[in-house]
């Protein structure tokens, strides 16, 4: 048997497949995920058989590279996080680098467009490199039909803004794994608004982590569970310098039977990250019975001087004082629920700062509201 020689990305130490045990359900990052959806993404048995193709309109500002797995910016934020995210870094074979010029100013934003064309299982790389000074858009819309597991860099560079919205769009029966490693300089602004609708399993994991003072992360999403979807959000922001900033802020909706929605917030503050500000929210709407949503926010706090900390978290039905007060006013009940939910998700839609995709997230969701 041949050697397999193709150049790998050097991974961080401990981040390797073998690394990581095949996760049974019981352990703590796995325990909401159902392993047999997954399509043999966390176990070995799901070799690429195909592509998710990667379709760029980049700003003018910006450079749009196609890189082989030896490229030395591969890899500078990422840490892995579990065994797919593992996976999919040891088996992606080319990757995007996307690259904003030191000072530059983004004048469109830069729209990444993966799309499955067929039911095939795929791994992917990006990395977002945004050098200092610099500010830039980037949406990454996903569509089609796909098994797909991938990693993604955002390298934010000292003084630079960096903006994402990140589309999860998929068909009904596509199941994607997918981990976002933001990685912030002095002074950094990185903002993401995550939306997830379609596919059958979707699992998002978001990170953060900070390597100079003033940086400053928002982090934004909404979600709409509809029968048998399994949608995951699960964040991590790790604190590890002083004088840093992060609000985390998710909103959902959930219908019909075996609607599942899991939210896992967890920020460290450590001892030496003084000076910190941050909060974490994560609130869901039940709107018909077998729906179901976890949520689990937590914060651990290792230095006692922090500018604040706090988080909360809310799952319920419908405020009927709410409809109510509405129909009082001659509003029709389904016209007034779709009022209430509307409500519900206006204010974090309106930080979607691209108007094609807020226009589109809005129509999402009004079609969801569908009678």
């Amino acid at each position: 048997m041949a050697l397999d020689t193709k150049p790998r990305p050097v991974a961080p130490e401990g981040s390797s497949v073998e690394d990581f045990p095949v996760p049974t359900g019981r352990e703590e990052n796995w325990r909401f995920t159902p392993l047999s959806r997954l399509r043999g993404l966390h176990d070995g048995t799901a070799p690429a058989t195909g592509d998710v193709s990667v379709e760029v309109s980049a700003a003018p500002e910006v450079t749009v590279e196609t890189v082989g797995r030896d490229d030395p910016r591969i890899g500078e934020a990422y840490v892995a996080a579990d065994r797919v995210a593992a996976q999919a870094y040891a088996s992606f074979e080319k990757a995007t680098v996307i690259t904003v010029p030191r000072e530059a100013v983004a004048s469109t934003p830069t729209v990444v467009t993966l799309r499955g064309d067929r039911q095939v299982t795929a791994y992917g790389h990006i990395v977002i490199a945004v050098e200092p000074m610099a500010e830039a858009v980037v949406v990454l819309d996903h569509q089609g039909s796909a098994v797909y597991a991938d990693n993604v860099e955002f390298v934010v560079g000292d003084g630079a803004t960096l903006k994402v919205v990140s589309l999860q769009d998929w068909a009904d029966d596509a199941v994607h794994v997918s981990h976002h490693h933001a990685r912030l300089g002095r002074d950094a602004t990185f903002k993401s608004f995550v939306v997830t609708l379609g596919g059958d399993l979707v699992r998002l994991a978001p990170s953060v982590t900070y390597t100079g003072r003033g940086g400053d992360a928002d982090l934004s999403g909404l979600y709409f569970v509809d029968a048998g979807q399994h949608i995951e959000h699960r964040l991590l922001v790790d604190h590890s310098v002083p004088d840093c900033r992060s609000n985390v802020d998710y909103r959902g909706a959930l219908q019909g039977d075996e609607a599942h929605a899991v939210w896992i917030g967890d920020v460290i503050i450590r001892v030496e990250a003084t000076g910190t500000d941050t909060y974490e929210l994560n609130r869901n709407l039940i709107l018909t019975d077998g729906a179901r949503a976890d949520s689990v926010p937590n914060l651990e706090i290792l230095t006692g001087e922090v500018a604040g900390a706090g988080h909360a978290s809310a799952s319920g039905r419908l405020d009927d004082e709410h409809t109510f007060y509405l129909q009082a006013r001659g509003i029709p009940y389904d016209e007034a629920r779709r009022l209430v939910i509307r409500g519900f998700f206006a204010q974090l839609i309106a930080k979607i700062e691209v108007d094609e995709v807020r226009d589109r997230v809005l129509a999402a969701v009004e079609a969801e509201l569908a009678p």
